[in-house]
């Protein structure tokens, strides 16, 4: 159900069970989680995230779960957000290429990831209306940051989707490209990062989560800027990019 190949200094993820539209149960969360440990123990550069079939990820598996029995606190709390949090520390850029459905955990690990490409096809929101649930996996930190209180809540109350364009132009991922061109442009942009200053990537990667997590304002990220730039002084990437710029060439990063 989760396949992981490396090709290159790139981790290529699949969310592989096209049949259940790549809806995930615990099995399934557990196996993602080893992917990404497994990935980053090898030092990858970069990481890509897709789904195989119709849709990105439909959400959890719920089609055997007893709400009587369910422990829904063991679920998100053991298996849910760690996997997210381990996702979104991932030692590397990460990337996801997103069509079809992306809703509940299937939202929540875009959510982990850095950067998102959006198929014009994606159906991004809360279907949770029909279920008497709340929306989970970060969604509400998601839209409140990005369409503020009276558009998030419509999504919510509505269970209305979002399409691929919809949700680019309101900030909430990064770019939309037709469904035939989106899996292609997601590797290439992957690629690309594996050849460049990882360092220096992971360094903006923390600065945009303690704005995003800690709202550090405008100084304090200065500040926290200036400590990054210091520290990656010493790094054989920021000495070859200097390099290469003072002898008109392309840099040859190496990520270290």
């Amino acid at each position: 159900m989760i396949d992981l190949r490396i090709d290159g200094g790139v981790a290529h993820v699949t969310l592989d069970n096209p049949s259940t539209l790549n809806a995930l149960d615990e099995g399934a969360l557990r196996d993602l989680d080893s992917a990404y440990a497994e990935a980053a123990n090898a030092g990858v550069r970069a990481l890509v995230l897709r789904g195989e079939g119709r849709a990105f990820c439909a959400g959890r598996d719920i089609s055997r779960v007893d709400p009587a029995e369910d422990d829904v606190a063991a679920f998100l709390d053991g298996l849910v957000t760690p996997l997210l949090e381990r996702m979104s520390a991932f030692p590397a850029p990460t990337f996801a290429a997103a069509h079809g459905a992306c809703l509940g955990v299937g939202l929540g690990l875009l959510i982990a990831t850095d950067v998102v490409y959006v198929a014009e096809s994606a159906k991004i929101g809360s279907p949770f209306a029909a279920l008497g649930a709340v929306l989970d996996s970060g969604g509400h930190a998601l839209f409140y940051e990005r369409l503020g209180a009276h558009r998030t809540l419509d999504l919510i109350y509505t269970g209305r989707l979002m399409s691929g364009a919809e949700a680019v132009q309101a900030g909430v991922f990064s770019r939309v490209l037709p469904d035939g061109e989106v899996q292609a442009a997601t590797r290439a942009a992957a690629e690309r990062a594996a050849t460049g200053a990882t360092a220096a990537f992971l360094a903006s990667k923390r600065l945009v989560a303690a704005l995003r997590d800690q709202r550090r304002g405008l100084w304090d990220s200065m500040r926290q800027e200036n400590t990054a730039q210091a520290a990656l002084r010493d790094t054989a990437d920021y000495r070859e990019g200097f390099a290469a710029f003072q002898q008109k060439r392309p840099p040859v990063f190496r990520g270290e």
